[in-house]
Order: C-alpha cells, then structure tokens, then sequence
C-alpha cells in the first residue's frame, strides 16, 4: 500500500494501544497565559461550531492514530562531542544557530542571551567572537521567557571575500526591549507592543579577526511584537546559490505569526502582513519602504496591490528553522504546530502554507483539534511532505518542530540522503528521504539514534550524562563543512557532531 493510502487507511480508524496517553498537551507558561487571556472568545466560537457541525466533521487531536515509527527499525548512528559552549551567569548555553564560515576556516553558533561564539573545525578552541548584547552596541536584548532572545544570526556568503560588497557582514534576528522607535512593521491598530524584532547588520573590518572588531550594527528592520511568543525565525542565505545567480547574497528570513495562539489577528494569510511568513530581501540594496534594504524584482508578491513585495511564503505559524537541500536547492521548514500537527514542508516560492485555516493536511478548528474530513484538499495550499501528531507516545505532551538539515554525504550511510528534522523537548531526531519525499503524514519518517557505548539513545539520554534528571532537549541544528551536521541544545552546553 503506498504512504497516501496508508495515511488515510489511519484517518479511516485503525487505531492501536497508545499507552494510555490522554492527549492533552501542556504550552510554556508564557504561552498559556497569552493564549488564555486572546484565545477564549476564540474556544468558545469553536465550541459552537463543533455543536453545530454535521456528524460527518470528525474532530481529533490525533489525526495518527498509529505510533511514529511504527513499521521501522530506528536507524542508529554514531556521535561525537565535539564543542562545549560557555553559558552567561553559571546557566547552559541556550543554542539555537550554527553556522559555518568558510573562508575563514570556522563555525559560529549563538547563545539567545547574546553571544555569539567560533569554533574551530577540529573543536579544539572556542572564543567569543561577539557580546550582541554589550551595552556600546545600543540594543539591549529581551530574553524573558522560553522564547525571546538573539533568535539567529548568519554571515553574508562574502564574508571572507576582500573587496566585495558583503566583505565582514553578518546579521543579526533579536528581540528587544527599547520599543520607542518607530517599527517598520505594526501587527494591527490595538496597541499591543510587548517588544521589538530586529534585523541588524554588522560589519567587520577584519572579517579574520579572532573577535569581532566592528562599531554598532546598523539597523535594518523592525518589527512591533504583540505577544512576547512565536516572534522571529531563522536567518539564512542559500547556500546552493552561485555569484551571478538571482538568489546569491538574497537573504531570507523567518517572521512568525506574532504568537498568543491561533493567530487571533490573522496575520499568517494577509499578504499585507509581514507576520507568518518567510521573507527575502537584499540586505545590501535599498529599494524597501525604509531604504535600508532591497525587495528581490523577482519576489513572488512584487507588484501585486496589497501585497508586500519583502513575501517569498506565507502561511507560516512558526518556522524556527529551514535548510536547504545541497544537491537540488529544494528549501525544507519545519514548522511548529498549534495543538495537533508538527510539519516538514518543501517550501516553493510564493507557498501558501496553510497556516491558520489548515494545520498540518487538516483544517484547523481551534484547540480541540482538526477536522479529519478533505485532508489536503485546497489546490493552492503546499502541505507538507512529512507531519505527526503531538499526542505520539515517543512525545512529552508537548511538541514543536525544529531541525531543518539534509544529509548529502556518504560517510554516516544509515542518514545519506536524508532530510533530517526533530521535535521539542522530546529532542527525538527523524528522517526522511530527500529524493522520494512522502506526502504528508508520519509514515515514511524513520526515528535517528545514536550509538552511546553500544546502546542506542536520544539526544536526552545524551543530555542526562552531563546534566543528571535531564528530561528534555530544545533540540537544534546546523550543518558544517562537508555536509557534517551538528546538533544543538539548551540544557547542556556540548554541540555533538554526527558521526566519529
């Protein structure tokens, strides 16, 4: 039978032990005081609906009845600890980016409370590179809460690259406290301003330079925040890209819906919204409203009334990360799920992604869950190519997507031509096929472990040896020289490299 017969054989009911889970599923305590406050005339409509819905209008929130995995072996690959990165006051790193810097013969990776540190490519040294949160700088970073903080950063593919237009640049996605600026960017007309989002761009004047040697960043974007979760994204420029080509030095951007749950102003399908999106400018051109960076002429939405030409997709909740895929240039974004569906998603230029009338291939009712009946039925939507349920028994009861990473090289061969992906804070790590994607649902998704001493564990078994009762990962991660991949975490500090 094949995976789109298998996944709706599962909608159909074939439903099997699940441990007993109840499925109800717990938000950080930041979220949930937001959403109870925005969300419950919002329960409360769908309450009503679900009453009034015809018996045919099956609601769940659990659309995969079977358990990830469930008809294949883990594949189990070796680790090393690689790197071990100094937190700020006594507390773990809390690492969300890595990324490799070739021309200088180093990788970076982020701390959300404002540093940013290199490491050498055998491991051996690490330094900080940058405080992005030192007062001289002028921006004062806002890391209350689980989710707010130095969010990502990348370099400039000409970093390294003397005489060139993008030579020393790198940039910076933060969150911030000072707010009296006027943002570049308003969610709506209420008022709500909890903090600002800001794009930043530093300049090196020795881009080999052990630590940064710069001034102050300049100021590229703003965004005025309504709810202090689900802000930025990620940073990223296609490294697939050639100079010459239309995508070289175009960077792109992840800005999530503006948070508190359900997307209550509806941002994520508002082409005139810049919340929910993915974006990609020039950050060294200055056709934009603020003439601080350049609209791509090529950008799916340019030209069109009421559209912002800065839009490549719309229709995210919120993408934390996207990879590209090195042998096709095929952009992967796992994006995190509301109360039912995490997602994998090929993101092709000028994507609806469905966020907030579809989560996941089902329609999204609210939190109760979503209607199982004409999964992936809207032509215009892109739906992902890979999904599961939060309620899974391998979970926590909670869920978020996170990764992205694609695995191109032969040395690790149970992950060769994998799309690498994962789940917060169950830190599972899954893969996928990158040259037969699926169509949705869970059952091409194979569960990754790694060979601990001839035991096969997850990343939080990982994590429990350095920090004892450790119970969950935050899981990330990033690929360095020759397509290695990387993983992240923010509860103890050790960056681990896949494979010896």
């Amino acid at each position: 039978m094949d995976r789109v017969g298998k996944l709706w054989r599962r909608l159909a009911g074939r439903k099997r032990n699940r441990g007993g889970r109840s499925g109800v599923l717990v938000k950080s305590r930041e979220e949930n005081h937001e959403e109870s406050i925005d969300m419950r005339m919002t329960c409360l409509l769908t309450s009503v609906f679900l009453l009034a819905a015809p018996l045919a209008a099956q609601v769940s929130n659990d659309p995969f009845p079977d358990p990830i995995g469930d008809d294949w072996a883990p594949l189990v690959v070796d680790y090393t600890d690689f790197a071990r990165i100094p937190g700020v006051g006594g507390e773990a790193a809390l690492m969300t980016t890595l990324i490799d810097e070739p021309a200088t013969q180093r990788m970076f990776v982020n701390d959300m409370n404002g540093p940013i540190h290199s490491i050498s490519y055998d491991g051996r040294t690490v330094r900080q590179y940058v405080d992005t949160n030192d007062a001289r700088w002028g921006y004062r970073i806002q890391t209350q809460g689980s989710e707010r903080g130095l969010q990502s950063f990348t370099f400039h593919p000409q970093f390294g690259q003397q005489g060139s237009p993008g030579y020393g640049k790198f940039y910076t996605w933060v969150d911030i406290v000072d707010t009296a600026p006027t943002p570049d960017f308003r969610p709506g007309p209420d008022g709500r301003d909890t903090h600002d989002t800001v794009l930043l761009e530093w300049t090196a004047q020795n881009a080999a330079a052990a630590t940064y040697d710069g001034g102050p960043p300049r100021e590229i974007m703003r965004l005025e925040q309504p709810y202090p979760n689900h802000n930025a994204g990620q940073l990223g420029f296609n490294p697939t890209a050639t100079p010459g080509s239309a995508d070289f030095g175009m960077l792109y951007i992840g800005s999530a819906d503006g948070g508190s749950g359900g997307d209550p102003m509806n941002m994520s399908q508002d082409l005139g919204s810049i919340f929910g999106k993915i974006l990609r400018i020039d950050p060294l051109g200055s056709s934009s409203a603020n003439g601080e960076y350049g609209i791509p002429a090529d950008n799916p939405f340019v030209g069109r009334a009421g559209a912002l030409g800065e839009i490549y997709a719309y229709g995210a909740r919120n993408p934390q990360k996207f990879a590209w895929d090195p042998a096709n240039g095929n952009l992967f974004m796992a994006d995190i799920g509301q109360n039912t569906v995490e997602k994998l998603t090929l993101v092709p230029r000028g994507a609806n992604l469905g966020w907030n009338t579809w989560e996941g291939s089902f329609r999204y009712v609210g939190r109760n869950g979503v209607e199982l009946s004409n999964p992936r039925s809207d032509r215009s939507v892109t739906y992902p190519v890979a999904e599961y349920g939060q309620p899974d028994p391998l979970l926590q009861g909670q869920s978020a997507a996170v990764g992205v990473a694609v695995y191109r090289a032969n040395r690790i061969r149970a992950i060769s031509n994998m799309v690498l992906w994962g789940d917060n804070p169950s830190g599972e790590v899954f893969a996928i096929p990158a040259d037969d994607l699926p169509d949705g649902g869970q059952d091409a998704m194979r569960r990754v472990l790694f060979n601990d001493g001839g035991q096969a564990r997850n990343l939080v078994a990982l994590i429990r040896k350095t920090v004892p009762g450790a119970n969950q990962a935050d899981l990330r991660m990033g690929t360095g020289p020759n397509g290695t991949v990387y993983l992240l975490n923010k509860f103890d500090g050790i960056v681990r490299r896949l494979g010896r």
